[in-house]
């Protein structure tokens, strides 16, 4: 009886599939990109005078492979008719979709790989983003499917979520983007993932960096690395900077390459490529996240984030990834419920502090008045520039002694590099591919002798001078103060200050800019808040034009 009922199904697959119109395979082609980088070198910004654009390592028909005879089934009608339940769909929306049976968490899965191989084996419009997709994501979508009338709408359940490539997971390597942990194959779950599992978040994939979480190269573009070539910004390709180093994050958020994504910030890189392309993202205080099984630069200054394309989105993510985790000495036990959220469209109750030398950039002072229009009370703060004396000495240093920690205790064991010098020294075997514009940082964290005492004083008086520029949070009780983009990043970073940036409008030229919140420690629901206010007063988010 058992054989004749799978007998049965396979018949019904079988019919279901011949029912509809089989799609030819699409294949990812090298394209010569000799004269796009000819053209860039006339570039204006150094930064950007690229050396290459397209991964020399990865080849997306085999990270496409698994997905061949899904996406086979998988029409642009399909796709074109899925578009409206998903493109710029909060998450409450899309699980309302879901509930109301217009949608499976299956279809939501194949609209994502369709629209990522769709644009990225366009040589006109890929954004070199992607650096592995999860060869198990359609089976575990599909058996998400069977829970759906028992899932809240503020849920990440089901929900296909993009990380950064240093962040560890069981089914894909995590690589840094660097050359050196191309074999980082067998880890675990970093814990963060574990917590977006047990959510029920379905791991889509994992996005290119600046390479090293870009404390490798000095002055080397935003977004490269070695695995993934050159991320490219969906608002200008290789017009504007991408951010980082989370550039992958920002650019496939952007691009609606997945519901969210996780960055990791240091000190701007979660600000930085959010505000380039137009999302929200949060660098919480830290300790708010664990950092276990990331690669690291600094356990003094690291952090992950959500990185979402609204604040809606951002509260749901913020906690999925929440837990204290005892592994990480800096994690806290923290009873926050960031849906309990108090979310107005107005900001009455709210005082801001408006730095006044920002007030020259007209698209800050313009939403610096619409934050009054919707109630605010403004203070106009004129804090004195910290000595930030040191502030790389931190990073060297701490680099030094945390890689080889993860490296250690959370890399597969057959990762050959177990410290920095290792790392320089395998480079210097094939620099062209390896590191073609240079690791002069990582030379210059084995050239560092900084004593530990040296060590902790600089900490202590960054973290003052940071505190003391930010001083008025508490002086002048302010729920916030007014940054643009990621400008004062190093600022709260050194003085353990969470930030959320959030889409305020676009140069005349086209280019992304943010306004970024700087709250008190622990005070990420606050922050939310008044983002969450801002937004609705700014609406400023635009799709990227080509990637409609």
């Amino acid at each position: 009886m058992k054989n004749i009922y799978i007998i049965f199904i396979c018949s019904l697959l079988i019919i279901s599939c011949e029912t509809k119109e089989k799609q030819p395979p699409v294949k990812f082609k090298k394209y010569d990109e000799t004269e796009a980088l000819k053209e860039q070198q006339n570039h204006q910004n150094r930064r950007m005078r690229f050396k290459l654009f397209q991964s020399k390592v990865i080849d997306m028909n085999d990270v496409f492979k698994p997905f061949e005879d899904d996406l086979a089934y998988f029409s642009e009608e399909d796709y074109t008719s899925l578009k409206p339940l998903i493109i710029e769909q909060n998450i409450p929306s899309i699980q309302k979709s879901i509930k109301d049976g217009k949608l499976t968490y299956e279809k939501l899965t194949l609209f994502y790989l369709y629209r990522i191989r769709k644009f990225e084996s366009d040589s006109t419009k890929s954004l070199n983003a992607i650096i592995s997709l999860n060869p198990n994501v359609l089976d575990e979508a599909r058996a998400k499917d069977k829970y759906v009338e028992e899932i809240d709408e503020n849920s990440i359940f089901g929900m296909p979520i993009l990380l950064k490539d240093n962040i560890n997971t069981l089914s894909m390597p995590t690589t840094a983007g660097a050359i050196a942990l191309q074999n980082n194959t067998k880890t675990e779950d970093a814990f963060i993932v574990e917590k977006l599992k047990e959510n029920g978040a379905l791991i889509l994939g994992k996005v290119n960096l600046s390479e090293w979480a870009y404390f490798f190269c000095s002055g080397c573009p935003l977004g490269y690395s070695a695995i993934g070539g050159q991320t490219l910004n969906p608002y200008g390709r290789a017009i504007f900077e991408t951010g980082g180093s989370s550039s992958g994050s920002g650019a496939t958020v952007a691009a609606n390459y997945a519901v969210a994504a996780v960055g990791t910030e240091t000190s701007g890189s979660i600000t930085s490529p959010s505000s380039q392309n137009s999302v929200v993202g949060l660098k919480p205080t830290i300790g708010v996240f664990s950092r276990t099984g990331i690669v690291p630069i600094s356990s003094t200054l690291d952090t992950p984030g959500p990185m979402t394309k609204n604040v809606i989105d951002n509260i749901i993510f913020m906690n999925a990834l929440s837990g204290y985790d005892k592994e990480d000495d800096a994690s806290k036990e923290l009873d926050v419920n960031y849906l309990d959220a108090e979310l107005k469209s107005d900001l009455k109750d709210k005082r801001l502090g408006v730095l006044t030398n920002l007030l020259a950039d007209s698209i800050y002072a313009l939403n610096v008045k619409r934050l009054e229009e919707a109630g605010a009370e403004l203070v106009e703060i004129k804090p004195e520039n910290p000595n930030f004396a040191g502030f790389i000495t931190v990073l060297n240093i701490d680099m030094k002694n945390d890689l080889p920690k993860y490296l250690s205790n959370n890399a597969d064991i057959a990762v050959a590099v177990k410290d920095v010098k290792d790392v320089v020294d395998f480079n210097l075997k094939d620099s062209i591919l390896r590191a073609p514009y240079g690791q002069q940082l990582f030379e210059g964290i084995l050239a560092d002798k900084t004593s530990n005492e040296e060590l902790e004083t600089i900490k202590e008086n960054l973290h003052k001078e940071g505190s003391k520029y930010l001083s008025s949070l508490k002086t002048e009780n302010l729920d916030a103060i007014l940054s643009i983009n990621n400008y004062h990043s190093g600022i709260a970073a050194v003085s353990f200050h969470p930030t959320l940036t959030v889409p305020m409008g676009y140069k005349k030229s086209g280019e992304p800019v943010s306004l970024t919140f700087v709250g008190a420690p622990f005070n990420e629901k606050k922050l939310l808040e008044v983002g969450y206010a801002f937004e609705q007063v700014s609406n400023a988010r635009k799709l990227p034009e080509n990637y409609k």
